[in-house]
């Protein structure tokens, strides 16, 4: 038997037993969060409902709230300091039913019914692609890693993906509808499982979070003028702006990938650099400072540290200079 079979079995009692909250009195900012998470769960089910009912209008807009909520309440519980790890698995639960269940639902009633399994197969990879990059993200959120990677997913995020994915059904709204023919909705089906493996690859994607942490004071005015007509565009025209916002990420995935690219070779080059000592880097860890001290010249004598004279005064050693 597995030694390790009984340690795994020790600690899945030890948390099974753990309590859910450790203090009898819990805050109420704790349960801010999780009400927004509810709120956009509940926004996800009932967009599973209108797709059922075939108002793909409404369908669409749910799953848009849900998005704006799933940006929220992350950002709302770290300014609260409310962030919890019953938060962070109730989050994770609600992101696979509102952009992996709440999408795959709505491509197959719109336009890939008439396909039966083939349509069923294809929309059921995408739900599955959302679980398994939703569990990865889980696991990798506690990996250290260097600040500039935080800027960047490994994959597409699920709520990206769910938007990306209802590309067919934007397009359809003016003119271009790909449920005309057999054959074009072949291409709904490779289109939903690409979208399913870029959510399983480890393709970096930018993901912005460092974006909002400084900004120059110029473009603070030119930030909420852009937003706001982005609201109204979307509010007024909702199919061409989610068009055009799936067509741009579409498009920033490559641009997302070189640069991911390049950090990597300045990171290489810089670790190869400080390889062959030097003067140790600004801010540096100074657990490590040994290892940028220069190596003894051939004939000099081992430096010695700092010792007292027999009348008790303090003498600093110095190491002699080599003789040519």
């Amino acid at each position: 038997m597995d030694p390790v079979v009984p340690q795994l079995e020790k600690e899945t009692r030890r948390r099974r037993g753990r309590l859910l909250f450790r203090h009898r009195r819990i805050p109420v900012r704790m349960l801010v969060p999780n009400f927004f998470t509810l709120l956009g769960l509940c926004a996800g089910l009932t967009s599973i409902r209108m797709s059922i009912e075939a108002r793909y209008d409404l369908a669409l807009a749910a799953i848009v709230f849900a998005a704006l909520l799933d940006g929220l309440d992350g950002r709302v519980a770290r300014l609260l300091k409310a962030s919890s790890r019953f938060g962070a698995e109730l989050d994770s639960l609600a992101d696979f039913v509102n952009f992996g269940v709440a999408p795959a639902v709505m491509i197959f009633t719109w336009g890939l019914g008439d396909l039966k399994s083939f349509g069923w197969i294809a929309v059921m990879m995408f739900a599955l692609a959302s679980a398994l990059r939703l569990a990865r993200f889980n696991v990798m959120i506690d990996e250290d890693k260097p600040r500039w990677q935080k800027d960047f997913f490994t994959g597409m995020p699920t709520p990206a993906a769910a938007i990306v994915v209802l590309l067919p059904v934007y397009l359809a709204s003016f003119g271009f509808d790909l449920r005309d023919a057999w054959w074009m909705k072949n291409i709904v089906i490779v289109y939903t499982l690409l979208i399913a493996f870029l959510m399983v690859s480890n393709i970096p994607t930018y993901s912005g979070k460092l974006l909002g942490e400084r900004i120059s004071r110029e473009w603070v005015l030119p930030i909420f003028v852009l937003a706001v007509l982005y609201v109204a565009m979307l509010f007024t025209y909702p199919h061409e702006t989610l068009a055009g916002t799936s067509m741009l990420y579409l498009a920033m995935i490559p641009v997302g990938w070189r640069r991911f690219q390049k950090n990597l070779e300045q990171d290489a080059q810089a670790g190869v650099g400080t390889d062959g000592g030097g003067a140790p880097p600004e801010g540096g860890d100074k657990t490590n400072e040994q290892s940028w001290i220069a190596e003894p010249q051939p004939g000099a004598k081992p430096l010695e540290a700092p010792g007292k004279s027999e009348d008790g005064r303090v003498v600093e050693l110095r190491t002699p200079e080599p003789r040519s």
